[in-house]
């Protein structure tokens, strides 16, 4: 992937930059593997709003993915490159010997023709092929990771990022997360070897409000700017500053520098060095 810097013609794209889809091999998707997707506008199933900001955007297909990679010792050939609208990343279109077809998330450097395959035995370690995480070399990025055989990838599957291997002991493999977060895995988890493709979304500079909107994502207005019956941080005249002990939601709880993480989760014994703090 590459980025395209618009000219300023206007105000709205004065900053703004493009992906260009210069790794997009395919803009028809495989039918056989789109679902309708409905619109909910962060409502639950009582029609209340649950999460804010959501709703419009441009209409989309689900693209099924294949996160398990359970089709074992089946070679299968990379057919298409394409973009999915749900993810930043590029999804992969891999045709099987068996005549299968099945998306899988694209790593970077896979091309077109490429041959990749899943195993629960040692295979090459090569970009694409998905096997056990006691068979990756340590220092080795690896996507798409499984917290438990058999459920499918979980981690690891945003545009750019990758899961470092390690080592590995006894049952559990020492896996470095990209918060910086070291943490025990079973061994006989799934993994895909490589970095997830389109790490350069990072640089995309959406430019002007209506982009947001055909995301799908609505405006927010700050807490400041509201009355004081709708939000803690509301009223006074003109600028003023919050007034509070801390920052609150607009339903009075602590909004920043908060825990959220249950003290006794049963993961919490898994975890070997907790994520670097951002300052």
């Amino acid at each position: 992937m590459a980025i395209r810097k618009a000219k300023s013609i206007t105000p709205g794209l004065r900053g703004a930059s493009f992906d260009n889809f210069s790794d997009i091999t395919s803009t028809t998707p495989e039918r056989r593997l789109l679902i309708i997707r409905k619109q909910q506008s962060g409502r639950n199933n009582q029609g209340k709003i649950t999460v804010r900001h959501r709703g419009g955007g441009h209409k989309r297909y689900i693209r099924i993915v294949d996160f398990k990679r359970d089709k074992f010792d089946v070679p299968g050939k990379v057919m298409t490159i394409e973009y999915d609208p749900n993810r930043n990343a590029r999804l992969a279109l891999v045709c099987y010997a068996d005549g299968e077809k099945r998306y899988i998330v694209a790593p970077v450097d896979l091309k077109v023709g490429d041959e990749i395959m899943s195993s629960q035995k040692l295979i090459e370690i090569k970009t694409g092929n998905a096997l056990p995480l006691e068979y990756i070399p340590a220092g080795m990025p690896v996507y798409n990771v499984e917290l438990r055989p058999g459920f499918g990838g979980k981690l690891a599957r945003s545009a750019g990022n990758a899961v470092y291997v390690m080592g590995v002991d006894k049952k559990n493999a020492q896996l470095r997360m990209p918060s910086g977060e070291i943490r025990l895995v079973n061994k006989a988890c799934l993994c895909t070897v490589g970095q997830v493709s389109n790490p350069d979304i990072a640089r995309i500079n959406l430019g002007k409000a209506g982009r947001t909107r055909h995301l799908g994502i609505r405006p927010t207005v700050r807490g400041t700017a509201m009355n004081p019956k709708d939000h803690p941080h509301g009223g006074g005249e003109g600028n003023q500053p919050i007034g509070l002990k801390y920052p609150k939601t607009p339903w009075g709880k602590h909004a920043l520098g908060v825990r959220t993480r249950n003290p006794k989760a049963a993961s919490n014994s898994l975890i070997i060095q907790r994520r670097k703090k951002k300052r």
